[in-house]
């Protein structure tokens, strides 16, 4: 049984870009969990979504009032799937704060945007990328080589990094790679930034035009190292021009 959402401890990472702040948070789970279209693993997203969604709430945030009473009690808030499984918040019959999931290793991770972007979050652990993982298809050079730079050589390491900046990128767009292919979105050098790194993001191709809103500006992705894995957050705002 998922614990108590006050026991779990949401950290906040500054706005990226001037977008954000974002909130996130981790959650043991059996493996496996988010897979399949079933209600296992719905404990464990529920008290990551209430406690996240306590933790915003806290802020007083003006863009999100209609979903607080006069208590600041948590209020009943719902978790909606698009069309493609982007997921977003529904307080009552308001749309909400974008939220996304991600699972890795028996942990279920959450994040949710205090602001009106759009979220995409991936955890990826360096042991998907064992043996003959086709990088070169997935990759581009310059982005592979860059990677490589930043984990010391360690090529599964860089696998883990990109695929995780990349699949973040797809679910803050809300199409994940049903539309996208990985190779249509481009990794730029990165600076580094609070024990983290902070990646442009590039569309091109057939995802360009399914997207023109990103064109002439870049995606931005904040990148965390977490033991054998990254966990990279995307933040998209489609009303910025």
């Amino acid at each position: 049984m998922a614990q108590d959402h006050r026991e779990i401890t949401v950290h906040t990472m500054s706005p990226v870009h001037g977008r954000g702040p974002v909130f996130y948070a981790s959650l043991s789970c059996a493996a496996g969990t988010l897979k399949g279209r079933g209600t296992s693993g719905a404990g464990e997203r529920h008290c990551l979504v209430c406690a996240l969604w306590a933790h915003l709430a806290a802020m007083e945030s003006p863009l999100w009032e209609h979903g607080q009473s006069s208590s600041r009690a948590v209020p009943p808030v719902q978790v909606v799937v698009g069309p493609l499984g982007r997921p977003h918040l529904l307080l009552g019959d308001v749309r909400g704060p974008s939220i996304s999931f991600s699972e890795e290793g028996g942990t279920l991770w959450a994040a949710l945007c205090g602001d009106e972007s759009d979220i995409g979050i991936d955890a990826a652990g360096t042991d998907e990328f064992h043996g003959e993982y086709p990088v070169h298809r997935v990759f581009h050079p310059q982005e592979l080589q860059h990677a490589l730079r930043l984990t010391d050589g360690d090529l599964e390491k860089a696998s883990a990094l990109l695929w995780s900046v990349k699949e973040a990128v797809v679910k803050a767009l809300g199409c994940a790679f049903h539309l996208v292919d990985p190779r249509q979105i481009s990794v730029y050098p990165s600076a580094g930034e609070n024990g983290g790194v902070t990646f442009p993001v590039g569309l091109s191709g057939k995802a360009l035009e399914r997207f023109p809103i990103a064109a002439g500006r870049s995606l931005w992705v904040r990148s965390l190292p977490r033991r054998k894995m990254w966990f990279s957050i995307a933040l998209f705002n489609r009303q910025q021009g």
